[in-house]
């Protein structure tokens, strides 16, 4: 699948640039939905908010610029294209749906231009 490359601008990179995912973010937030198989650290306040989606493999949904390099990188196909209407950073999402079948290579940590991926293969046994 192609970037969608309408998505990744200048002005969002710039405001981003400070920003990362909280890799610790499973004892800041709660677990306060599931999507797709997997959990959704809150807050989440649609459209603005979408929260951290998933455990071992996390996308902070407010930080995704959606640039699709993880879905292009990721040897296993961890992600699918998700629909996020009205999120001020970009409309589509790169859910982590098939995390469990994360190998830990880590390429899409790698990739990521804004820092919006993190995984952690023990992090789902912590919890």
């Amino acid at each position: 699948m192609s970037r969608p490359i309408e998505a990744l601008t200048t002005p969002r990179l710039e405001r981003l640039d400070n920003m990362a995912i909280d890799p610790e973010f499973e004892t800041s937030r709660d677990v306060v939905e599931q999507h797709e198989g997997h959990d959704v650290w809150g807050p989440v306040e649609e459209p603005e908010t979408l929260g951290i989606h998933g455990t071992h493999v996390a996308v902070d949904f407010d930080i995704c610029i959606a640039d699709g390099a993880c879905l292009e990188d990721c040897p296993v196909d961890v992600f699918e294209w998700v629909d996020t209407p009205d999120h001020p950073e970009s409309e589509i999402k790169a859910d982590p749906t098939h995390e469990d079948q994360c190998i830990d290579c880590m390429l899409c940590v790698d990739v990521c231009p804004v820092d919006a991926i993190d995984v952690d293969p023990g992090r789902e046994n912590r919890l």
